[in-house]
Formats: structure tokens, C-alpha cells, sequence
């Protein structure tokens, strides 16, 4: 069965997000770890979060996968930014043991006219510090659309990020691994619509297909190398929708690839719950 959800609010806790997600039937979720603006994180309440894995063995969840907030950015030119980035992530990463197995998500950052280079190497030496040994979390480097400094806009930079980090603190190696989103990477410029194998191809030739964890499934509201990241409804975007080339196949394709299809599916669609159920439903009815 196709393991896939969506974003889910923790303001009433972690065995409500459960119950939500078996209600519009999912079997996986992502969720912030505090604020999406950043900011402290509300304690854990360890009954809570209990509850929730006793949920998840019953129901047979996939993975979950965390998001970390958007204001995170540990190659920031702002030496507090980059502070708070690795204090952040750090915590978070503590937090997350509470959840042992899980994915913990994050965008790489922005190099804001540093440079990819110096941008890669900032992010390699923040995760060399927020991450330990003997963790129970995979973190995920999600791909990126390329928009302004971003840094995770190739298949290359979030392999030399992934290699830098091997190289330093080889321990590590095993518990870095990537989120392919899909509105990111034909935001990229990667033909997803009409050559996925293809891409999938490259990604195992420049990463590796076995750092491949987990997929943000997300229609785009842009063609194929626009470089802009605005997320679209499944089947009203370039990628399902005929009228701009795509089609449902293409979901079709993603849902069931060989390489894809026993991996988390993460929806970010700007959709409500009955949304998600409907969109949930629908790729379900289409993975073969």
C-alpha cells in the first residue's frame, strides 16, 4: 500500500496528529518541529508522544517525516543566523529520538552571494555538529528549485553536502539521506513529466539511489526550469494537468516507479483536510 499523508498541526498534540491522519487515510505525516517561523519549541509531553507511536504500530505507519522551519538557514552571511540554525537543529535532532526511525527534513539554505561553494561547506560543518553519533533519525537534504541563493538546486551540490559530511564524520554517513520534491525538481530544470527513469538514473549516478528516503509529492505552477517553487493542487499544475503538458500518468509514473513507490509520500499541495483526503485518495487509486 502507498505510504502517504501530508502536513499536519501539532497544536493538539502528536496522538492528535495520528488521529487525523487515519481520518483522511494516511499512514504517514510531516510535521514542523516548532514554528515554522522558528522560535522555542514546546516541550514534549513523552505520555503524548507514547500514545502516538502506540498509535502508529497499530495502524502500520510508514516514516514519519519532520519538517524543519523555513527560517532555518545555516549558510546565512549572518553569523546569529547561522547560530541559530545549528542551535536549532540540534535541539530538534534531540527531540527527535522521542520518535526513533523518522525522517527529519530540512532545506539547505541560502548562500546570499557567499557562493555555493562557501554555502556547501557551512552546511557540511553545521551538520557535523547538530548530528551524533548513534542516532536514531535520518536527516534528509530536500532537493530545491533553485530560486535566488538557493544551495540544493543540482543532484551535485547535495552530493558534495552528503560527501563533505562522510568526509568529516564518516559515523554520520548512514543517517544522511535526501527528500525528492517533485514541484522542486521540475522547478530545477529535471523533465520529472516526460523522462522520470531518466532522472532517477542521474540522481543514482551523482548521489546514489539508496540515499533517496522519502518524496514531497507536489504539483508546480511552473513549466519545467523556472527556478520559482510555488507548489500546485494535484492534476491543476505542469505536472498532472494535460492542458500544460503533464497529465495524470505522470502522477501515475511517480506513485508507481520501482524506485519510488515503497518510500513516504509527503503532500505540501495548498489544500484544507478534505483536500488532502481527496488528493490522498486519488494516488492511491493510481499507484499500480
Amino acid at each position: 500500500m502507498l505510504t502517504i499523508g501530508c502536513h499536519l498541526s501539532t497544536t493538539k498534540g502528536y496522538r492528535a496528529m495520528g488521529e487525523t491522519a487515519l481520518s483522511i487515510g494516511a499512514n504517514t505525516f510531516a510535521f514542523f518541529t516548532r514554528n515554522p517561523r522558528g522560535g522555542k519549541a514546546k516541550d514534549l509531553d513523552m505520555d503524548d508522544v507514547a500514545a502516538l507511536r502506540e498509535l502508529m504500530a497499530q495502524n502500520d505507519f510508514g516514516p514519519l517525516v519532520a519538517h524543519a522551519p523555513y527560517t532555518y538557514n545555516p549558510c546565512s552571511a549572518k553569523e546569529r543566523a547561522r547560530e541559530f540554525a545549528l542551535e536549532a537543529m540540534a535541539e530538534d535532532l534531540r527531540r527527535m529520538e522521542a520518535l526513533p526511525g523518522n525522517y527529519y527534513n530540512f532545506h539547505p539554505g541560502a548562500h546570499v552571494g557567499q557562493g555555493s561553494d562557501a554555502g556547501i561547506q557551512m552546511i557540511v560543518d553545521t551538520l557535523c555538529q547538530v548530528m551524533f553519533e548513534g542516532q536514531q533519525t535520518t536527516v534528509l537534504l530536500e532537493t530545491m528549485a533553485g530560486k535566488g541563493t538557493e544551495v540544493g538546486r543540482s543532484f551535485e551540490e547535495l552530493a558534495l553536502i552528503i560527501e563533505g559530511v562522510a568526509d568529516k564524520r564518516p559515523e554520520l554517513s548512514a543517517k544522511l539521506g535526501v527528500c525528492l520534491d517533485t514541484c522542486h525538481v521540475n522547478d530545477a530544470g529535471y523533465d520529472i513529466v516526460h523522462d522520470l527513469d531518466g532522472v532517477l538514473d542521474e540522481f543514482d549516478r551523482v548521489v546514489g539511489i539508496e540515499r533517496l528516503r522519502a518524496v514531497h509529492i507536489n504539483d508546480s505552477k511552473n513549466p519545467c526550469g523556472a527556478h520559482k517553487d510555488r507548489h500546485e493542487c494535484i492534476g491543476k499544475g505542469y505536472l498532472g494537468s494535460e492542458e500544460f503538458g503533464g497529465g495524470m500518468q505522470v502522477m501515475q509514473n511517480i506513485v508507481s516507479n520501482g524506485r519510488l513507490r515503497a518510500l513516504p509520500f509527503i503532500l505540501e499541495t495548498p489544500n484544507e483536510l478534505a483536500g488532502y483526503a481527496a488528493e490522498i485518495k486519488l494516488l492511491r487509486s493510481l499507484q499500480q
